[in-house]
C-alpha cells in the first residue's frame, strides 16, 4: 500500500511516528505539511513538527503553498498514493485528495465526534469542562468533518489535565487505532457510521480573546481556560499592569476572601502558591512565565518580589 501523510502539529508527528514504527513504514512514500513559519521576535522561519519527525525518519517532505489542482495535482498523482492519512494537517483538502487514492482519505480527528468538529477540539473541549475526550478514525468527505466514522478512542480529563496531556495520550491510542483501521481496510472491521449532525458542534481556531482569564468568572472556568491552551498558545493575565503567561493552575478549596482578581493568599516556600479570587472560588497558580523570562514556579515568582498582597491580576492591559 502506498500512503501518503498529511500532518503539521505535534500531534500529527506523533501519529506519523508511530506510523513509521509499525509494519506500514515502509509503505509511507511522503509526508505533505505545511509551510516553515516565522517564530519569535528574530523571525526565524521554524520547521513544523511534522517536518522535522519526516525528515530524521527519511521520507521525502511537501509544503506547497496550496493543494489545488493546478498547484500539486500532477505531484500526487506522481506519487499515486492508496491511501491519504490526515492529522491536523491544517488546510481544506481538495476533492482529488479526498477521493481519487483507493481507499480515499482517513482522517484522525482529535474529538469524539460529531462533537467538536474543526480546528482547536482538543481546546475547546477542555474549555467547555468536558469530563472525557477523545479521538475519532472518520472517512474523509468534502465537509468540515463530516465523514463517517470508523473507530473512536477516549480518555478522562481529570482536574489538572492539560490539553498536552490530552494530546499525548490520544496520540498514542489514535495512532494504535489508526494502524488497526488501515490494516482492516477492504474488510467490514470497521464498518462506516454516519455523523448525527444535530448533535454537532464547532471548535473555533483559537484568537487572542481566548487566551484572556477572565477572573469574574469562576475559579473552573479559568482553570479550564489556562489548562486548554498549555503548553501551547498559554493563557495570559497580568498582574499590577505586567503581562504574564500561565502554564499550571488549579481551582482551590474555599470559597472567594474578597473581589475577583485579588489575591488571596501567597505562599512563598518551595514550589509556592499564588491564591487568586475569582467571581465563583479561587485560583491557585503553580506555574507562570513572566514576560521576558522563562517559565518558573510560583515560590520563584513570589521570591523575586514580582507579586504581593495587594497585587491585583487581569486589570485589562491584555484586551
Amino acid at each position: 500500500m502506498r500512503i501518503l501523510f498529511f500532518g503539521t502539529p505535534e500531534f500529527a508527528k506523533n501519529v506519523l511516528c508511530a506510523l513509521a514504527a509499525s509494519e506500514y513504514k515502509n509503505d509511507i512514500i511522503g509526508v505533505v505539511t505545511r509551510e516553515d513559519k516565522p517564530k519569535d521576535r528574530g523571525h526565524k522561519l521554524m520547521p513544523p513538527p511534522v517536518k522535522v519527525a519526516a525528515e530524521k525518519l527519511g521520507y521525502p517532505v511537501y509544503q506547497p503553498q496550496t493543494l489545488k489542482e493546478e498547484s500539486f495535482g500532477e505531484t500526487f498523482r506522481t506519487l499515486a498514493p492508496d491511501l491519504c492519512i490526515v492529522v491536523a494537517y491544517g488546510k481544506i483538502l481538495p476533492h482529488y485528495v479526498l477521493f481519487e487514492p483507493k481507499f480515499g482519505a482517513i482522517n484522525v480527528h482529535g474529538s469524539l465526534l460529531p462533537k467538536y468538529r474543526g480546528a482547536a477540539p482538543f481546546q475547546r473541549a477542555i474549555m467547555a469542562g468536558e469530563k472525557e475526550i477523545g479521538v475519532t478514525i472518520m472517512k474523509m468527505d468534502d465537509g468540515v468533518d463530516t465523514g463517517d466514522m470508523l473507530a473512536k478512542a477516549a480518555v478522562p480529563v481529570m482536574p489538572e489535565t492539560t490539553c498536552g496531556d490530552i494530546e499525548n495520550e490520544l496520540s498514542e491510542k489514535g495512532s494504535a487505532l489508526l494502524t488497526d483501521v488501515v490494516r482492516a481496510l477492504g474488510t467490514d472491521k470497521y464498518p462506516p457510521e454516519k455523523q448525527d449532525d444535530s448533535l454537532s458542534t464547532y471548535a473555533k481556531k483559537i484568537d487572542g480573546e481566548d487566551r484572556i482569564i477572565d477572573f469574574s468568572q469562576s475559579a473552573d472556568i479559568c482553570s479550564q481556560r489556562i489548562r486548554a491552551l498549555s503548553p501551547v498558545p498559554l493563557a495570559v493575565t497580568d498582574i499590577d499592569g505586567v503581562p504574564v503567561k500561565i502554564t499550571r493552575a488549579v481551582t482551590a478549596d474555599g470559597k472567594s476572601t474578597g473581589e475577583a482578581g485579588t489575591v488571596s493568599e501567597l505562599f512563598a516556600k518551595g514550589d509556592g502558591r499564588i491564591t487568586v479570587n475569582c467571581g465563583e472560588g479561587r485560583l491557585t497558580i503553580l506555574r507562570l512565565v513572566p514576560q521576558g523570562k522563562n517559565e518558573m514556579s510560583a515560590g520563584d515568582f513570589i521570591r523575586g518580589r514580582k507579586i504581593n498582597e495587594n497585587s491585583i491580576l487581569g486589570k485589562g492591559e491584555n484586551k
